[in-house]
């Protein structure tokens, strides 16, 4: 049994995972009868499992998720025009490895967001920064800075240095001025160092009309195009399925 010395110890040196295992851990060492090594392995196991825990919550909570997405709650066979190989292939992470740009292209409901937050959730337990907006949002907040600029710049490398930029929700509102010059900004200084994603319920030669600048337009696609996923989803709407099963279940 642990004393609590020995408890006060370890909680001064931040050792909780092994402080909440140790008397589970002693017992198993006596039935088991393992050696001091093997004993001491499982220890700093157990450490290392609740601190890495410990990093992915912290992480999922800066990346500003609408709500937990995982690919495994995700329901492939309603929508069969997403390849569900080539998005557990992008789960991996090895787009991140070689810079590359993700697009996910569909009207709204067919599962481009919740696509989105689950490759953000793969990342993070891959101990990699992800950080997600909608479009809305992220222009608004370096919008709102543009009379300060060390404000600005300050808010700009949050979107400049994580490991992966999820905008969603392109063409969902409409956008404020200077739009396209304040994304192409971003893209341009992400281009070919670190990953980003999109979504957009409006196919890419619309986006001229949305962000109002053709020539920001053009040069954001040029760059973003460049290196990039792109997924052209078509399909129903999912929370029109599950309106549609509610329907039939109170009929």
């Amino acid at each position: 049994m642990i004393t609590p010395t020995l408890k006060q110890s370890l909680t001064k040196l931040r050792l909780s995972g092994l402080s909440s295992s140790l008397d589970v851990r002693l017992i198993e060492a006596q039935t088991r009868d393992l050696t001091h090594i093997e004993f001491l392995e499982l220890l700093i196991q157990d450490e290392l499992d609740i601190r890495n825990q410990r990093s992915i919550t912290r992480q999922r909570k800066s990346a500003g998720f609408q709500e937990p997405k995982t690919l495994d709650n995700f329901d492939f066979s309603f929508n069969t025009s997403i390849k569900k190989n080539l998005i557990f292939e992008l789960a991996t992470g090895k787009f991140l490895q070689n810079s590359e740009d993700i697009l996910l292209i569909g009207p709204p409901g067919v599962g481009k967001s919740h696509l989105a937050q689950a490759l953000g959730e793969s990342v993070i337990r891959m101990h990699k920064t992800v950080l997600y907006k909608s479009i809305f949002d992220l222009l608004i907040e370096l919008s709102t800075n543009e009379q300060n600029m060390e404000n600005r710049e300050k808010q700009l490398k949050k979107y400049l240095r994580c490991d992966l930029l999820i905008i969603d929700d392109m063409g969902i509102k409409e956008l404020p001025k200077k739009a396209g010059e304040t994304l192409f900004e971003i893209i341009l200084r992400r281009h070919q160092l670190k990953s980003t994603l999109m979504t957009s319920n409006r196919p890419i030669d619309e986006w001229g009309k949305l962000l109002a600048d053709v020539p920001a337009a053009t040069a954001i696609l040029d760059r973003f195009l460049s290196h990039c996923h792109v997924f052209q989803i078509t399909g129903n709407s999912y929370r029109t399925k599950n309106l549609t099963c509610k329907n039939n279940n109170e009929n």
